[in-house]
């Protein structure tokens, strides 16, 4: 396997792995936004969000571009949303298996199993 692409695939999967970040990017889902919005509505400290946008940008998956006095930004690649939502799916797959296997055990539980 190739160790330089493992390690930016790890870079790439690491700079996702904050609740902040994924809130960031889906909160630019459906447009482009300005980061003056962002502080407010996702209730971030601008510090904070600076931060966590640079690590975005670093690793490519948002951009931003300059509207006057605005910093705009949006996602790069539409896959990301993709990737998400398959988190989230094996996710919820994850919770429904251990609440079916947690249903099985309560009723063997009650049958004295």
């Amino acid at each position: 396997m190739n160790e330089r692409l493992l390690s930016m695939e790890a870079d790439f999967i690491k700079a996702l792995a904050h609740p902040t970040r994924i809130r960031i990017i889906k909160y630019l889902m459906n447009s482009e936004r300005c980061v003056c919005e962002f502080t407010e509505d996702l209730d971030v400290e601008q510090s904070n969000m600076s931060q966590h946008l640079a690590i975005l940008r670093k690793q490519g998956i948002v951009s931003s571009r300059k509207d006057g006095m605005k910093v705009m930004y949006k996602v790069n690649h539409l896959q990301i949303f993709e990737i998400l939502q398959l988190i989230e799916d094996i996710l919820v797959s994850q919770v429904k298996e251990t609440l079916s296997i947690l249903s099985k055990k309560g009723r063997e539980d009650e049958n004295g199993y």
